[in-house]
């Protein structure tokens, strides 16, 4: 293991949070909060250690992707850690446990939170909160590789590492250069989307927040009631881009080379919206009688399957009172999650794919045990080592799902369906579960036990289960030979 070059990049990480936190002091400036000193004491901090840690250059620039492993699981650890400090010394969130759960929330893009009234929170701790949706949504290292002057092996495994999917491509030649496009993109899509929520009638900042709770498909919202107060018209266009954020970014590059057919050919793009509008037409047709009218329950059952399936967590109504039919579908979605390549969370399309495909495979085989029959994803054979990998997956999240639900069995507060659905939205990186843990209760009662597993579920959902496994593998410190 190459401590140095780790240790070098974790210091670069610490300086660039130090940054992150500078939008969020000129939003207390502009406001007059006293927040303010505590935001700028943070990020003063966070840049003078990363300025005297970059003094010390790595002994060894050998990386591989134990190293990448490693890397972006602690850097997601400390910014967590970090981050929370504004809400703790501000008094925002008095414990510091309830801090880290509700930063590690907002990085990992989970939304679940603690908070019991996020009205009373000041606009600059408020932004930070919401800003820190953004930060995690498209992945905090794929943004430093897209800033910073690294090169070689680097860029390669701390990408593979933090990007969420079954396999990790490259648009063009350099890694550096596929982060830059990644990451203009994904702004290109904030610009649009603030935008388009200042036209509905929303304010600069509601508009911009909002935007980096949904593009980073987190769910954070300023609003007690989440999304239910503003207008079916601001609705919509959140709907459509917790849409767009929850497609492969791929696709998008695909269309800005104008290859508009290559874009139609992706069967996950297709599976994606099969399962959302037959999820909406059985929500909404479940649930139509709650509602005034037709639009109106369709409005309701569309947003929150696109809320839920985008694992993003905004709510327009307490969809906790909807019926066991509407909550199971839910739930189903909470597990699949939305498209490889996105900033969304979940299983992912693709891998319920690929399973579909192999499971079919399997039994075409034993009806016809001498066939010879490939399994083909966008008109590619998949290498079997890819399929093997997303079945190891499986495996390792079932077992993991099950351990957790054991471990929140021990909080007295939680009856099973809560313990289900708290695993089930924080590994999916969802949020709000159902019962005690809805929308409109969040995870402020639940012991500081419960509250440290969930955090890690977050992270490990995120990550995508291997990079923090790494970190409790014996094998993986051993220092380079």
């Amino acid at each position: 293991m190459n401590h140095s070059v780790i240790r070098y990049i974790l210091v670069n990480v610490i300086l660039f949070e130090g940054v992150f936190m500078i939008p969020s002091i000129i939003v207390a400036l502009i406001y007059g909060e006293k927040e303010g000193f505590t935001l700028a004491a943070v990020m003063a901090a966070c840049i003078a250690f990363g300025f005297i840690g970059r003094c010390f250059k790595p002994k060894s620039t050998t990386f591989y992707a134990k190293e990448g492993f490693v890397t972006v699981a602690l850097a997601w650890m400390i910014m967590s850690i970090i981050g929370a400090i504004p809400f703790y010394v501000t008094g925002s969130i008095p414990n510091y446990i309830d801090a880290v759960f509700e930063t590690m929330s907002g990085f990992t893009t989970s939304g679940g939170t603690i908070l019991t009234d996020v009205e009373h929170l000041s606009k600059s701790i408020q932004f930070w909160r919401l800003f820190t949706h953004w930060l995690g949504g498209m992945g905090v290292l794929v943004l430093i590789l897209a800033i910073l002057p690294l090169s070689g092996s680097y860029n390669l495994y701390l990408m593979k590492a933090e990007s969420a999917g079954p396999s990790v491509g490259k648009f063009v030649p350099k890694i550096k250069d596929t982060a830059k496009i990644l990451y203009s993109i994904y702004l290109g899509i904030t610009i649009i989307e603030i935008i388009a929520l200042c036209i509905t009638g929303l304010p600069l900042y509601d508009a911009m927040t909002l935007t980096f709770s949904t593009v980073g498909t987190g769910g954070f919202g300023l609003l007690n009631d989440s999304i239910g107060s503003y207008s079916m018209t601001t609705g919509c266009v959140i709907i459509v881009f917790m849409l767009i954020c929850s497609i492969n970014f791929n696709l998008y590059f695909l269309l800005l080379k104008g290859k508009i057919k290559d874009v139609f050919k992706s069967e996950e793009l297709r599976l994606f919206f099969i399962i959302v509008i037959v999820a909406t037409l059985a929500v909404f047709f479940n649930i139509r009688k709650l509602y005034s009218g037709t639009t109106e329950s369709l409005y309701h059952s569309l947003f929150q399957v696109a809320s839920i399936i985008s694992t993003t967590g905004f709510s327009t109504v307490d969809f906790n009172r909807w019926p066991d039919f509407s909550k199971n579908v839910l739930i189903i979605i909470t597990l699949i999650g939305a498209c490889a390549g996105s900033t969304g969370g979940g299983f992912k399309v693709s891998r319920v794919l690929i399973l579909y495909k192999s499971i079919k495979n399997e039994l075409y085989t034993l009806v016809h045990p001498r066939a010879v029959k490939k399994v083909h994803v966008d008109g590619k054979i998949l290498s079997s080592s890819l399929i093997h990998s997303v079945g190891i997956y499986l495996a390792i999240y079932v077992i993991i799902f099950g351990i957790s639900c054991i471990l929140l069995s021990l909080d007295g507060y939680l009856n099973f369906e809560s313990v289900f659905t708290s695993v089930a939205a924080n590994l999916n990186n969802v949020g709000p579960g159902f019962n005690l843990v809805g929308p409109m209760d969040g995870y402020a009662k639940l012991s500081y036990f419960s509250k440290i597993v969930l955090i890690f579920d977050m992270l490990i959902g995120r990550l995508e289960l291997i990079p923090v496994l790494i970190l409790f593998t014996p094998r993986t410190w051993k220092k380079l030979d």
